[in-house]
């Protein structure tokens, strides 16, 4: 895996799975449960991806219900992620670091405080920290807010496309994990 060259830039913004650790969630697993909740409320998901439930519940009203589900999953991977290549450079990249990430806030947590990550980390913005998720551009805003840095010398790196997006909507500058987008 290549490493991108981060240091011209005065902040970095990582996304998480995929960038800075593995979560070992079984989605499949974690998309039947999730189903399960718009079931109950007489919506028919058989067809939607996780990303598609999200929206359905927000309009059905069982989003509440639906991210504890989800959350859970995400959090029991995270006890249990893998470290990949780029977190060892956080400690030693020298700016405000922050993550953003579209997995639940305290999954995130988790995973930074099991890799003693989190003291390295200034910000933290998940998918259920603001009313949107990327890639919207308001969490990479959000996390740079409470950073304190300028979107203008900050770098967002992430490993998919939509982690690209949501950087080219924020006015911040991109850098791929790996050698190009891992999935959505």
């Amino acid at each position: 895996m290549s490493l991108p060259d981060l240091s011209d830039f005065d902040a970095v913004v990582y996304d998480l799975d995929g960038t800075l650790v593995n979560l070992r969630v079984d989605w499949d697993d974690a998309a039947t449960d999730v189903a399960a909740v718009l079931r109950d409320a007489g919506i028919d998901a058989a067809a939607m991806d996780l990303w598609d439930m999200l929206d359905v519940a927000d309009e059905a009203g069982v989003r509440d219900e639906l991210e504890l589900e989800l959350s859970s999953h995400e959090r029991q991977g995270a006890w249990v992620s893998d470290l990949l290549p780029l977190a060892d450079y956080l400690p030693d990249d020298g700016v405000p670091s922050g993550v953003c990430s579209l997995n639940a806030e305290d999954a995130c947590r988790v995973a930074l405080d099991v890799h003693d990550l989190t003291h390295h980390v200034d910000a933290v913005v998940g998918r259920d920290t603001v009313e949107t998720r990327k890639p919207d551009p308001e969490p990479l805003l959000t996390t740079l807010d409470r950073m304190d840095a300028d979107p203008d010398s900050a770098v967002f790196v992430g490993d998919s496309a939509r982690d690209e997006v949501t950087a080219e909507r924020a006015g911040v500058a991109f850098r791929y994990v790996g050698d190009g987008p891992s999935g959505v």
